[in-house]
């Protein structure tokens, strides 16, 4: 019976302890932020701009369009001397609360990167609890941040889903754009031996149109977000772009290569053998000598032969052997250049300071000062990459053999 009586009373004592409800947040009272555009106006303010979410739109209806009458997305603009101003501002045009817990995106102008740079712009997120550190950070290439957020895009209905989908896929199939977060740009911004890298976003075509639900209702869109280059950071200022082979140079460092295609000339014939890299390893040691710096970076790479435009026999051990060298040979030279690139604009984007600080921490603790600007740009680094051909496809001997002796 005393037991009945104990269970009684800590039932009752919890639902006096139990404060129900006290923080709940009604969907119809909430403005879901999908992405945030952060620019600078003529006056030297903060202009943001929100991507708002209209639930109503998304549900339903076809993949490349609203689910309802309007688009999915509204967008709106303000400004302030900070972050936390501008966001405050909003609840002048919003009639609910801007909701940041599914803010997955922020986009920074290039103009203001440059100008200004990003050191003071991530304190905000970092200190917010509802914002997320794990958003994804791009930089407008040649594009106000605001006309990317505004962009309507065809086969995801919210843009800011397009552009992090974008930025996924391009790192996991093509190699020449890095997936960071503000969390990433954070740790390389208080890092001494290590710049940020971040990829940019360009607007391709009509950017007055792309605004438009008539961009996404047609085959053909007048405007279009595409990813595009890498952007080098000196003391959280942009100061350089990295493109192409250079850019995927640069990620050969990083060890962030998940897949990616490199071409090697055969016979006078140029970028004849397409090889498609399916696994890769990249190892980044730093040694002191005579007092010097020095970096070692070993990188092995294994793939399968995607195409071959000219007669080869695959099946020849001392040809795969001959097409390895090549590879070995192109992959080299796209990793020496992205160094001689980051040495030139005085910015250690691969954290070689980061090595030597690991390996040799007394030695960095004199280097570390004008690491930048003294040691980097005269860094020897030694290259070495071991590139394997594990599969040549379902044909070892391409139908261009046959042509060629028919002939």
């Amino acid at each position: 019976m005393n037991h009945k009586w104990v269970f009684l009373f800590l039932m009752l004592a919890g639902i006096v302890l139990l404060s129900g409800c006290w923080s709940k947040k009604e969907l119809t009272d909430l403005a879901l932020v999908a992405a945030l555009g952060i620019d600078k106006n003529e006056e030297g303010r903060y202009v943001g701009t929100f991507q708002i979410v209209n639930p109503g739109n998304v549900t339903g209806g076809m993949q490349g369009g609203g689910g309802g009458q309007g688009p999915a997305i509204s967008v709106y603009s303000t400004t302030g001397d900070n972050l936390v101003e501008v966001s405050r501002r909003a609840s002048t045009k919003i009639s609910r609360r801007m909701y940041y817990a599914h803010t997955n995106l922020v986009i920074i102008s290039d103009k203001l990167a440059k100008e200004e740079g990003i050191t003071n712009i991530f304190d905000a997120f970092d200190r917010d609890p509802e914002f997320r550190i794990t958003a994804k950070v791009v930089i407008a290439h040649d594009a106000k941040a605001a006309d990317i957020v505004k962009t309507l895009t065809a086969v995801d209905k919210i843009p800011a889903n397009k552009v992090i989908k974008t930025l996924k896929f391009t790192e996991r199939r093509w190699g020449a754009h890095i997936n960071n977060n503000i969390q990433d740009v954070i740790n390389s911004l208080v890092s001494p031996g290590k710049e940020p890298v971040l990829t940019g976003f360009r607007l391709n075509g009509n950017f007055k149109e792309g605004k438009k639900m008539e961009n996404i209702q047609q085959s053909a869109l007048e405007a279009t977000l595409q990813a595009d280059g890498l952007a080098v950071f000196k003391e959280g200022k942009l100061i350089d772009w990295l493109q192409g082979e250079t850019a995927r140079g640069a990620v050969w460092i990083l060890d962030k290569i998940k897949a990616t295609g490199v071409n090697i000339n055969w016979k006078k014939e140029e970028e004849a053998i397409a090889y498609e890299v399916v696994r890769q390893k990249t190892k980044v040691s730093a040694n002191m000598k005579n007092g010097r710096p020095n970096i070692s970076i070993h990188v092995r790479a294994e793939g399968n032969i995607g195409e071959v435009t000219v007669p080869v026999d695959l099946t020849d051990p001392r040809v795969l052997l001959n097409i390895e060298k090549a590879l070995e040979k192109e992959i080299k030279k796209e990793i020496q250049d992205a160094i001689q690139r980051a040495q030139k604009d005085k910015s250690d984007i691969f954290g070689f300071g980061e090595a030597v600080h690991r390996s040799e921490p007394e030695a960095w603790k004199q280097l570390k000062h004008d690491w930048n600007d003294s040691h980097f740009p005269e860094l020897k680094v030694d290259v070495t990459v071991d590139a394997f051909v594990r599969r040549t496809g379902l044909r070892n001997k391409p139908y261009l053999s046959d042509m060629e002796n028919n002939q």
